[in-house]
């Protein structure tokens, strides 16, 4: 099996303008937390979104999403956890929240991934995510599927696409 691996040069500049603005974010209703939980903290992430090549459920192959894989950051740009599969976000303190899909929504730039309001829960030991209840994935840039390469010949193999976001961290009142 080999791996695919798509380039993407903008990306580094675009995660510099595009996110981790610290600024209040418009996002549509279905995006926002309840009227209990208030915004703890905003991490910038940098990584890749993992997809691998497979039989689709009709004729023919497609990219189905495998993973998350990327770095937090805080806002001077110290690495302070991490985010992968599960989905988890982790802190560098050992804390970590497991999430679960409530809404999500397109993103405004078309070749972005959706923007996400997930529930959280922790599953790890006490510290800076275990009080967390609900994360916004926003700001997004990049990290779409492929859209060709995918066929019967390629079958198994992976595509790891860059992304940049804007994860929104809120507590329970």
């Amino acid at each position: 099996m080999f791996k695919i691996f798509k380039a993407t040069v903008a990306l580094p500049a675009l995660f510099v303008l595009g996110c981790a603005s610290q600024q209040p974010l418009a996002v549509p209703d279905k995006l926002k937390p309840g009227p209990d939980e208030s915004l703890a903290m905003i991490l910038p992430a940098k990584g890749v979104q993992i997809y691998e090549c497979r039989a689709g459920k009709g004729a023919g192959y497609e990219w189905a999403f495998v993973a998350p894989e990327a770095d937090l950051f805080d806002s001077r740009g110290n690495k302070i956890g991490r985010h992968y599969a599960g989905p988890h976000w982790e802190a560098a303190d050992g804390s970590k929240v497991l999430g679960s899909l409530k809404e999500r929504a397109d993103a405004p730039r078309a070749d972005a991934i959706p923007w996400l309001l997930l529930a959280a829960k922790s599953v790890g030991p006490a510290g800076s995510f275990s009080k967390v209840t609900s994360v916004q994935r926003v700001s997004t840039v990049g990290g779409t599927a492929p859209t060709t390469g995918c066929t019967e010949a390629t079958a198994g193999t992976s595509a790891r696409i860059g992304y940049a976001a804007d994860y929104y961290f809120f507590v329970a009142r």
